[in-house]
């Protein structure tokens, strides 16, 4: 056999040989010099298009936040009006009808709560009520015929300022107290502000047929009524507030249900209680014509008779 060094030297020779029979053929040194610039501008095309889809990720993650609206702009508050028909109207369905086993926040505001149905409903509430009571004021007085019906503007206002405090404060109160609650023991939940407002703003739906149903004048059945629909809207509460706070301890989990019930109940029975009030009756005032003192007329004789004296 040869030694390798005659072989390599052999094959030097015969590459020399086809060099200088051919001298514009590539060698296999030069077609590896050509495929390795194959590679390293195949290389550097994937690395120039990874560099231009970090930069497009990072564009499109820029051109997120900047689109991001403004808390004080319009666009950033229509996002809370964004809803149709008939979300509202499922929404509405399930604060009518509760289920023990479905929370309001998970299985029909699915996270995503809205204004749109909490501001119409309070604004429908509160225009129900004034009108119910200035329409129960007129039915049960038209019989007197010293009645004079003059509309009571004023309720407009006083059922406005009444159904919007309960539907913002006491939402605002509890998302507070929940808030801290949350920081006293990890395991006590909490809701976004927002979806506390929604769940009492599909809550108070309840209230609107109930107000003009209250138009019958039946003291017993306005009451049943009234205890009916604080119960279905307080249930929906509880139901949707009793995950959050049953791991948190006995005493706090019921004193917090209960004013929750206790303030609901009122906003009902108050509202019962002064916009459906009966009125008492007017006195009527009888002008009598002063007694005109009269002295008594003396019998006189009639005419041709004369007194007999004995």
């Amino acid at each position: 056999m040869a030694a390798p060094q005659e072989l390599t030297f052999h094959e030097f020779e015969e590459a020399t040989d086809l060099l200088a029979e051919t001298p514009g053929a590539p060698t296999i040194s030069s077609l590896g010099e050509v495929q390795g610039h194959v590679s390293l501008d195949v290389d550097t095309e994937d690395q120039e298009d990874g560099e231009l889809g970090e930069e497009n990720d990072q564009t499109r993650l820029l051109g997120d936040e900047k689109q991001s609206p403004n808390f004080w702009t319009f666009s950033y508050h229509q996002s809370f009006f964004d809803v149709d028909t008939h979300q509202v109207l499922e929404r509405i369905k399930s604060s009518l009808l509760p289920v023990p086993s479905q929370n309001f926040v998970r299985h029909c505001l699915g996270h995503h709560p809205d204004l749109y149905g909490p501001f119409w409903i309070c604004a429908t509430l509160a225009f129900t009520l004034a009108m119910s009571s200035n329409l129960a004021t007129m039915f049960q007085n038209w019989r007197e015929a010293s009645f004079h019906y003059s509309p009571q503007f004023h309720k407009v206002t006083v059922a406005g300022i009444t159904v919007y405090c309960y539907a913002w404060l006491v939402p605002m109160a509890l998302w507070g107290f929940l808030r801290w609650r949350k920081g006293v023991r990890e395991h006590v939940g909490c809701y976004t502000f927002l979806e506390t407002v929604c769940v009492y703003g599909y809550s108070l739906f309840i209230y609107i047929p109930t107000v003009v149903l209250w138009l019958i004048p039946i003291s017993g059945l306005q009451w049943f009524l009234g205890v009916l629909a604080t119960s279905l809207s307080g249930a929906v509460l509880l139901l949707t507030f009793w995950p959050l706070v049953r791991s948190d301890t006995k005493i706090v989990s019921a004193v917090l249900l209960t004013v929750m019930v206790a303030l609901h109940a009122l906003l009902a029975f108050g509202c019962k209680l002064y916009f459906f009030q009966s009125l008492p009756s007017r006195p009527i005032s009888v002008t009598q014509s002063p007694l005109h003192q009269t002295t008594p007329r003396l019998l006189q004789p009639p005419r041709g008779t004369e007194l007999i004296d004995h």
